[in-house]
């Protein structure tokens, strides 16, 4: 639960930016880039945390980014076949999962140091949190951008600021999303 709320990777550690701000032009492009990393995440922390035991220090971390290509890899396959319009938007942002600091970091940190069974949780409350994040903040630039929220309209069209679907508006947005979490968490 902490990845969630307490720990929101895209809220609070501000970790995994660069997809973030890149592919939450709309809710569904979002919520399709949290759970494609939400999936590497949990696969690859019940991974390493079987075979931690079996990694010598010297190659440890290499051997961490081995097992989250690989998963990602697989995703890559898995979506080009059966989300090929998803895959096809995000296109970049899905290899680039590897180099994702979320995912290193939990290896690191948690993975490496717990078991399977710990670690899948570990990495499902990070990746759900990590999905919501994304959703969110999709969800509020498509709003703004261009009145509809996962393609229904919620405002006209006419009403819509352009600016937040393009890459300013991934700043801003964000910006105002963190400020209402932090004010939250003081509440």
């Amino acid at each position: 639960m902490n990845g969630i709320v307490k720990e929101n990777p895209t809220f609070v550690l501000l970790l995994g930016m660069c997809p973030t701000l890149g592919t939450t032009s709309s809710a569904m492009n979002g919520m399709g880039m949290g759970l494609a990393t939400a999936f590497v995440l949990i696969c690859s922390n019940v991974v390493i945390s079987a075979i931690k035991n079996l990694i010598p220090d010297m190659v440890r971390i290499p051997a961490f980014v081995v097992v989250i290509a690989s998963f990602v890899t697989l995703l890559q396959m898995i979506m080009q076949a059966y989300v090929p319009g998803l895959y096809a938007t995000l296109g970049l942002f899905i290899p680039l999962i590897v180099v994702n600091c979320i995912l290193l970091g939990r290896a690191e940190a948690f993975a490496a140091k717990n078991g399977p069974l710990a670690s899948m949780f570990d990495g499902l409350g990070m990746g759900l949190g990590f999905t919501v994040g994304l959703t969110l903040l999709g969800a509020v630039r498509e709003l703004l951008g261009t009145g509809k929220i996962f393609g229904l309209t919620i405002m006209p069209e006419d009403y819509g600021m352009l600016v937040f679907v393009l890459a300013p508006g991934a700043f801003i947005a964000l910006g105002y999303l963190i400020a209402i979490v932090n004010r939250l968490k003081k509440a």
